[in-house]
């Protein structure tokens, strides 16, 4: 029984061994544990807000790249309408023209309108090569494939609102 049972020397030492341990954690330990622990959750939070932040900035981005595009095709369609008028126009004075005058008003007609057309066709093709680069450009931006080039693509991006 003489191990079972403390003895009161001891228990006293271990009390005041147990204090000041106690005393040394809390004066040296814990404080900088407990700030430790508070910047690591501020700056957890930081980062989550950036995050969100990104996710916002990344979805408005990919809804002004859908109203680019969707503007593009209005204006092609807009481009086109204005082509087959233009091309039903000089068809429409072609016909006149070639009523009214000779064979040789007839090949000189004929000429205007396929200069005109070309003309037309060029313009158009211009127009739709222009509007396809904005567009293929706006694709690559988005569409980087390292982490890097995102990460730079996202700060330029922030930048260029920032200015804007």
């Amino acid at each position: 029984m003489g191990l079972v049972t403390p003895n009161p020397g001891t228990i006293f030492w271990m009390v005041i061994i147990f204090g000041i341990v106690l005393f040394i954690l809390r004066k040296f330990a814990w404080k900088p544990i407990l700030n430790a622990l508070k910047d690591r959750e501020e700056s957890i939070a930081s980062a989550l807000n950036l995050a969100e932040e990104a996710k916002k900035e990344v979805a408005g981005l990919k809804a002004e790249n859908e109203k680019v595009m969707a503007d593009a095709r209005r204006e092609k369609e807009i481009i086109l309408k204005e082509a087959r008028k233009i091309k039903d126009k000089i068809i429409a004075e072609a016909k006149q023209k070639a009523n009214l005058e000779t064979q040789k008003a007839i090949e000189s007609a004929r000429v205007q309108i396929q200069n005109e057309k070309t003309s037309a066709v060029n313009d158009i093709k211009k127009q739709v090569a222009e509007l396809s680069l904005l567009i293929a450009e706006k694709v690559v931006k988005k569409e980087l494939s390292s982490k890097s080039e995102q990460e730079k693509l996202v700060d330029g991006l922030i930048d260029d609102i920032k200015l804007n």
